[in-house]
């Protein structure tokens, strides 16, 4: 185990460059096994959880070299079956399950598990390959697929929650290679969906609607290899551009996909910061106080489910009371009561947060319990008094490249050190 021991008060000042999209870079890495071909993807970032898909995809029986944020991976003999051991780390890792289902006309992938931010059941997923023609059940544990002969048709994917991402991805990855055209309705709009899209578009797929909830895909026989580079994570810009806005500092943030944040940068600007779009990039900074806040998380391009803890962080030390309501996973709420541990006035029901900032936090021990909430401990732990020890830090290497370092080098005193928790 790993922790982050954080001494708070320094502004942040300088430049960050961007990592590529974790949530693109995981399915376009799945969609490789639709070709015997060699694809290049560039920009893929450095992160455990890329490193497990790429763990899954050679167990499959890919061929793959990682260098410099560069994969090369040749999918040419395929096998169909993919084990518990593999895919519990990771929950994207069901996304394998629409591409194997087209390239090898069956497939066995486990479940990959529950998550601590709440259920994110997969039976959207199976109803849409369902629809495709696939014949499935769950057998001790696995998804147990027979392809058969996919056909398009029209699959409508929308939950009660709002439209599933991974859904999308899955179905609309076996749909390139069904007979006839499938129309997706409900179809999630978010730039991963469509940066996934365009990859597919370049290995030969033929598919209309991107970006919107309804996409149309024309089935192909077969898909090429190509080269392509994938978008920069607007998650990760985000939670840089709250840094910057907490401790009141000066970011630059190089390669910012600011087509991609328009939600997140709008409630800066309400909270105080100053947002200025420059070439290739944004700066943040901020000058005056920290204002309270409301937000409501919601699908794309609402405000994300991914940056709602982040915020939670900010507020804390918000002049007044910023209101939170979480509408994507309700139980989303496991930093809170770790940002009370550093002196944070919250009050919580249901899905929704209530935080009364203050002047200062107090650094103290902290867990971390997911990915995003590790973020806010993190960035609650730079405008803290005295030190913060964040512990579990594995959660944030899952999504963040290098993190410590990035904050490093504008000015923040973090290290990363061993943990006996």
């Amino acid at each position: 185990m790993e922790k982050f021991i954080i001494k708070g008060g320094n502004p942040l000042e300088g430049k960050i460059t961007i990592s590529g999209s974790k949530n693109s870079a995981l399915p376009i890495l799945a969609a490789t096994l639709l070709t015997p071909e060699e694809c290049v993807i560039h920009r893929v970032p450095n992160l455990s959880d890329i490193r497990y898909m790429l763990e899954i995809l050679k167990f499959l029986g890919a061929q793959v070299d990682y260098e410099n944020g560069t994969v090369r991976i040749k999918c040419k003999n395929v096998h169909s079956t993919a084990p518990y051991d593999l895919v519990r780390k990771m929950r994207a890792s069901i996304c394998i399950l629409g591409p194997l289902i087209a390239r090898c006309g069956q497939a066995r992938v486990s479940l990959p598990g529950g998550c601590v931010i709440g259920d994110r059941p997969i039976d959207l997923h199976i109803t849409g390959l369902q629809k495709l023609g696939a014949d499935i059940e769950i057998i001790k544990g696995d998804v147990v697929a027979h392809g058969g002969i996919l056909r398009g048709t029209s699959i409508h994917l929308k939950g009660k929650y709002g439209s599933t991402v991974l859904g999308t991805d899955n179905v609309m990855m076996a749909a390139c290679q069904a007979e006839g055209t499938t129309i997706i309705e409900g179809a999630a709009c978010e730039p991963e969906v469509e940066d996934l899209a365009h990859f597919l578009c370049s290995m030969g797929a033929k598919i209309s609607g991107m970006g919107t909830q309804q996409l149309i895909i024309e089935g192909v026989k077969e898909l090429h290899g190509c080269e392509y580079t994938i978008i920069t994570d607007r998650i990760e810009a985000g939670t840089f551009a709250v840094a910057a806005a907490m401790t009141k500092g000066n970011l630059f943030l190089e390669h910012a996909p600011v087509e991609h944040m328009g939600s997140v940068l709008e409630k800066l600007k309400d909270c105080g910061a100053s947002i200025e779009i420059e070439n290739q990039g944004i700066r943040v900074s901020r000058s005056g106080p920290l204002r309270a806040f409301e937000i409501v998380t919601a699908a794309y391009p609402g405000f994300p489910t991914d940056m709602q803890a982040q915020f939670c962080a900010m507020a804390t030390v918000a002049e007044g009371t910023s209101k939170i309501v979480e509408n994507i996973f309700p139980n989303r709420f496991m930093h809170i009561s770790e940002l009370k541990r550093l002196g944070a006035m919250i009050e919580l029901s249901q899905n929704q947060a209530l935080i009364h900032g203050i002047e200062r936090l107090s650094g103290a021990p902290v867990m971390a319990s997911d990915l995003r909430a590790s973020a806010a401990l993190v960035l609650a732990g730079l405008v803290a008094e005295n030190t913060t020890e964040v512990h579990r830090v594995y959660h944030i290497d899952r999504g963040y490249e290098k993190i410590d370092e990035k904050l490093s080098s504008v000015g923040a005193n973090i290290t990363r050190v061993y943990s006996k928790i």
